[in-house]
This record gives C-alpha cells, structure tokens and sequence, in this order.
C-alpha cells in the first residue's frame, strides 16, 4: 500500500464547495479556525443528509478519489445509503482524511449545526460554515471521550479569550 497523502483540508473544502455541497465544519479543524492551538489529523464535516446534498456529495467525492479508511486495499466507496444514514463515514481522500458525518453529538444534525455556525472565509474567495465554538464545546462536553476531554481546556481558553477580544 502506498504511502498516505500529506493531508490538504483546504483542497478538500474547495472540492466540496465547488460541487455545492452543504456542510458544516467540526471538530479539530474548526477549533483551529476559531483559534484554537491544536494539531489535527482529518477533517471532521456535519454535511445535510438531503438527497440532492447526498447527490452533489457522491460527485466531490468521486472527484477526491475518496474510499474507506478501514479497507484500503479494497478501495471500497460510499454510495447515497451510508451517507444518507446518521453514521459516520471515515474516508481518505486524494488530499487526506475526511470523516463525515450524518450527526453529532447528541443527534445534532446538519440543520441544527448550520444554524449555530458562522460563514468563515478561507483563502481569499473560499467560503465554509464553521460551527462556533460555544456549540463546539457543549458536543465535546457531551461525547467526552479522552481525546475530547484533553482539548475541551483548550477550547475554553480560547472562548475566554475571544470573548475578552471581543471576536
């Protein structure tokens, strides 16, 4: 098998932007885009489930080369029922990973999450919701596993300060 690619989350958007896919962005590189010191390793997308947004999905993601993490080798690929379900789909892509996912949380969907993000412009004419950060922090709260638990100091520091910012 070779090697995996250097991951590129901008290429990544810019592909689903380009195709007219909604979504929002979660997870490390939203907290990262909120200003967060963190290291991430994919990029963690809440996209709508709607079956024209199922559609304009399968496009990009047949442009990314995208396939399953877990079978490689077998190259096997997402169709419209695994993206139109809750689950989540953990994916590597021509420019790294992407997990997408049908919710988080507890059952926050695409609707719910859009409605508490913020249009972010990345790169000039790049335009992508970004989920804010006190919503960020309240999912983290409640899915709590250990690698959300380490971070959650974090987010809060940098709530703290672009409130004291007033950003």
């Amino acid at each position: 098998m070779g090697r995996e690619p250097e991951p590129d989350f901008f290429a990544i958007l810019r592909v689903l932007t380009r195709f007219g896919v909604d979504f929002v962005v979660v997870g490390g590189v939203c907290a990262v885009l909120h200003g967060a010191p963190l290291t991430t390793f994919d990029l963690d997308l809440v996209h709508s489930r709607s079956p024209d947004n199922v559609r304009r999905l399968l496009e990009a993601l047949t442009s990314l080369d995208a396939r399953y993490r877990q079978a490689p080798l077998r190259r096997r690929r997402p169709d419209s029922s695994h993206l139109s379900s809750p689950g989540h789909q953990l994916l590597m892509t021509r420019y790294g990973p992407l997990d997408l996912l049908g919710m988080i949380g507890k059952g926050r969907t695409y609707d719910e999450l859009a409605k508490q993000s913020t249009e972010v412009r990345l790169g000039g004419r790049l335009r992508v919701k970004v989920l804010n950060l006190e919503p960020l922090i309240r999912i983290k709260e409640e899915t709590a596993g250990e690698k959300d638990r380490a971070v959650l100091a974090l987010l809060r520091r940098c709530l703290e300060e672009k409130s004291r910012k007033g950003t």
